[in-house]
């Protein structure tokens, strides 16, 4: 009852006599507070003064109760919190996402986007639970129809991937399959009738290459929204004809308000449809064929059935044509009364969408140029290749949410009804390696793609970085593979789905923002852009210090200024030299015996990198109070030359390695098992022929570079002659297609890991890796010292055999690849890996990162 109810219920209870007598009466009832003491002659005054007096009474009450409730939350949380383990549980700190410049315009520009980087192409906002929308198509091979959906090599494109791409508002994309060409283009805009996030329109040409085949002179699309909500989905009819009415499909957004979906075409057109109702979308394209199948077997109709299910939350129209076709997509949010719905579908359709698509290409163009300043360096092929890396990079930008499954801890008390803990709910906006392959987020692979991104769009970068570093624990661990969410998930092999904590991956992230901090001392950025990096810093520093001590912490070595990686198997019978994942190296051969007396050159390497990071970081942003921990002591420490060269140089071969527990007597052995009485299993196991020892590890490679990499090898030294002569040695590392990962010297080079394992880091050529050595190659070149002109001799022949290459393979491929044959320089491994094999775009501009 509200207060009014209460008054007028004491006025009908308590009628009014005498003035003074009521007013008596009245404050002998006071209760518990000392209330004024009324005199009035107006009794309903002092009815007035009751109900405020009581009003006060019942506020305190509701605070107490407030506060009482809000107390007994708090316990329980923090209950909660001390039963939940610690490996997934928040980094305590203000997220990096909430800081103001990630906020307001930024974020409604980047709301709708290509944030799906696993399909040949798809749209979703940056939200959870989101309206998702993609394309698919019916390929022809041999007679037969195959659904096109998921990016994946059995499909046996010719090529496909952004040719263009702003990472915002624009991107264009061909893709070919067998005899017919799709182009799709994607285009944002923004008016003031538009709801949150904008509008966007799609464009789909399809061309032929001649056939004669009636059954290929047709096309059968697939647009599709789905709400991954579960909430209904409105047709636009129980018919379409897409002349009468090009409305197919409406909602409501909580945000985006109504929206509606439209298909402009001039082509002549059939447009059929199929609701669906699932929880789940990863198995759409298994929907879509299923329902074919049985209108074929049915109807022989190769059409979808135009049946609704009640409360779909999933729709898909089929458009039909003669090739060549072009059909325009539109949407539109804020699609209310006055809101110039007609006019605003005209500007995104037609001759409206030509001059506007063509405006942002023009746009991207001058952009590139800008950005890298390639038109007096290359020819035009190198240069279209370099468009190709940046526009896949920006394009494969992906949004997931979800909850990481984490190994539970060795001799931990955490008890579980499963083998793993749920990772709290994160989201990651991030770049992926390879659409087909590796569409989700790899930490180490993050810094590489960065230093290409931040060149572009510094705010895309700090936006990505900042969303890794908001999935950092209470003990300053990140999961070094991002697999968020049902459709990331669908894409994995269970093998390799659990984290595990006490396995790291190279801080490559310090890459990036070591290069920002450069630029902000050599006057790179504006002044508001300075600013937005410093806040940022800021605000990160806390969870970098939690990181690099993570790393400082539970990868020591036994040695002062030692470090190894953790997750090495000792126990192995069937790796030939037990894999270290967690230094991205993979197969990389280490100590053949893993033991904690290891030391990792590489991690120490990238441990100097963290330490120098942090040191200019805290210099930038705290000029005054730095903070407790003094990273430049650690920067000295593991900059010494000496101290570095008496745990790891060996002065016979000029080079650097691991130290460990070794033999290089191991092999890989047929062994022949009896299973039954009548079956016999052969398998290749390990076979050690003598025991190990304490000792350099002699495997001449990337690792050994690591030193030179870090350039903590004085410009003066012999010993950087002889990492000069390494690298240009034809039979240890040099290669007429860039450096080999492993010496052809190595006892390891080329071998297979186990019966199942190619060899991957064991000779063929990485960019990543032969981007950091280009650019220390570039630094030494430019010191003063004795062997200046021969580095500069040997960047630029490396240089130009990098960049002839990939742009070789790209154009007679149509793709980027994982890595490249050392022998004959073909691409090996993932194709359309456009992650950090991208880096060769940075070759091209002569971009390279600061020490």
């Amino acid at each position: 009852m509200t207060g009014g109810g209460r008054r007028s219920a004491r006025s009908r209870t308590k009628p009014s006599t005498d003035v003074n007598e009521d007013d008596d009466a009245f404050n002998k009832a006071k209760p518990i507070s000392k209330l004024r003491r009324v005199k009035t002659k107006d009794h309903g005054t002092a009815l007035r003064i009751l109900n405020a007096d009581l009003k006060i009474i019942l506020g305190f009450g509701i605070i107490a109760a407030l506060i009482i409730f809000f107390l007994v939350h708090h316990l329980i949380s923090t209950a909660e919190e001390a039963r939940r383990p610690r490996v997934v549980t928040p980094f305590p700190a203000p997220r990096i996402m909430d800081l103001p410049q990630f906020q307001g315009e930024h974020k409604e520009s980047l709301y709708w986007g290509t944030y799906r980087p696993h399909v040949y192409f798809g749209i979703r906002a940056r939200t959870p639970l989101s309206l998702v929308a993609g394309l698919m198509w019916l390929g022809v091979k041999d007679g037969r129809y195959f659904i096109r959906h998921i990016c994946q090599d059995s499909d046996d494109l010719s090529t496909y991937g952004w040719t263009s791409h702003n990472g915002r508002d624009f991107g264009h994309q061909v893709l070919v399959d067998q005899d017919m060409t799709l182009a799709t283009s994607f285009l944002k805009y923004k008016e003031d009738d538009s709801g949150y996030g904008g509008d966007w329109a799609v464009r789909i040409n399809v061309q032929n290459q001649g056939w004669n085949d009636e059954m290929q002179k047709n096309v059968h699309l697939f647009f599709y929204l789905a709400e991954e909500d579960g909430n209904a989905l409105s047709l636009g009819g129980d018919t379409l004809d897409i002349h009468e009415n090009s409305l197919l499909a409406s909602g409501l957004r909580t945000g985006i308000g109504e929206w509606q979906l439209h298909l402009k075409s001039k082509a002549d057109l059939e447009v059929h449809y199929s609701g669906l109702r699932t929880p789940h979308i990863h198995n759409l394209s298994d929907l879509v064929q299923e329902n074919l199948a049985s209108q074929l077997i049915r109807f022989n109709r190769l059409q979808l059935p135009d049946i609704y299910q009640s409360s779909s939350n999933i729709l898909v129209f089929q458009i039909s044509g003669r090739i060549p076709l072009e059909t325009d997509i539109v949407f539109v949010s804020g699609a209310g009364e006055n809101s110039r719905v007609e006019e605003r579908i005209s500007n995104l359709a037609g001759v409206s969408l030509t001059n506007q698509l063509n405006k942002k290409q023009r746009e991207f163009d001058v952009k590139f140029e800008s950005c890298f300043q390639l038109a007096d360096k290359l020819d035009s092929n190198s240069i279209h290749v370099g468009k190709a890396a940046i526009a896949n990079m920006l394009g494969g930008i992906g949004y997931f949410y979800g909850q990481s499954k984490i190994s539970i801890p060795k001799n931990s008390n955490v008890k579980s009804h499963d083998d793993f803990l749920l990772y709290w709910p994160a989201e990651l906006y991030t770049a992926v390696p390879s659409r087909p392959f590796f569409p989700r987020g790899f930490l180490w692979d993050e810094g590489f793609h960065q230093l290409l991104i931040w060149r572009w769009d510094l705010h895309i970068s700090l936006d990505i970085v900042g969303h890794w570093l908001d999935l950092i624990n209470i003990d300053g661990w990140i999961p070094r593979e991002q697999i968020l969410g049902a459709e990331a998930l669908s894409k994995v092999p269970a093998e390799f789905v659990l984290q595990h904590s006490s396995n790291g991956n190279p801080p490559t992230l310090f890459l990036v923002l070591r290069d920002l901090v450069n630029g902000i001392k050599k006057n790179k950025f504006t002044a508001s852009e300075s600013n937005d990096i410093i806040s940022f810093l800021q605000q990160a520093f806390v969870r970098l210090e939690a990181w690099f001590q993570w790393f400082n912490t539970t990868q020591l070595g036994k040695d002062v200024g030692s470090y190894y990686w953790h997750g090495r198997d000792n126990l192995t019978i069937r790796e030939l030299n037990p894999k270290t994942l967690s230094s991205g190296l993979d197969d990389y051969p280490r100590a053949s015996h893993p033991t904690e007396d290891e030391r990792h050159l590489d991690l120490r390497c990238w441990m100097l990198l963290a330490a120098d990071c942090m040191n200019s970081v805290a210099e930038l942003i705290w000029k005054e109070n730095k903070p407790e921990k003094d990273y430049s002591s650690t920067s000295n420490l593991l900059s010494d030359f000496d101290t570095l060269n008496q745990m790891h140089f060996d002065h016979a071969s000029g080079a650097y390695f691991d130290f460990g527990n070794h033999t290089e007597k191991v092999r890989l052995s047929w062994k022949e098992n009896m299973i039954g009485n009548n079956y016999v299993n052969r398998e290749l196991v390990r076979e050690v022929l003598e025991g190990p020892e304490l000792k350099l590890v002699p495997h001449v490679g990337y690792v050994s570079l690591f030193p030179f990499m870090t350039r903590i090898i004085p410009s003066e030294s012999w010993i950087l002659e002889k990492q000069l002569d390494l690298i240009s040695n034809r039979s240890i590392l040099w290669t007429n297609y860039g450096l080999r990962s492993l010496a052809k010297t190595s006892s390891m080079y080329m071998k297979r890991n186990t019966e199942h394992d190619a060899p991957y880091w064991r000779g063929p050529i990485w960019m990543n890796m032969n981007y950091m050595i280009l650019s220390s190659l570039r630094h030494y070149s430019l010191e003063n010292g004795p062997y200046r002109d021969k580095a500069r001799a040997i960047y630029e022949e490396l240089r130009d055999n990098l960049i002839r290459n990939v742009v070789q393979n790209y154009h007679q491929t149509g793709f980027l690849w994982e890595q490249y044959d050392q022998k004959q320089g073909k691409g090996k491994g993932a194709r359309v890996f456009t992650g950090w094999t991208s880096l060769v775009l940075l070759i091209m501009a002569e971009a390279y990162n600061e020490m």
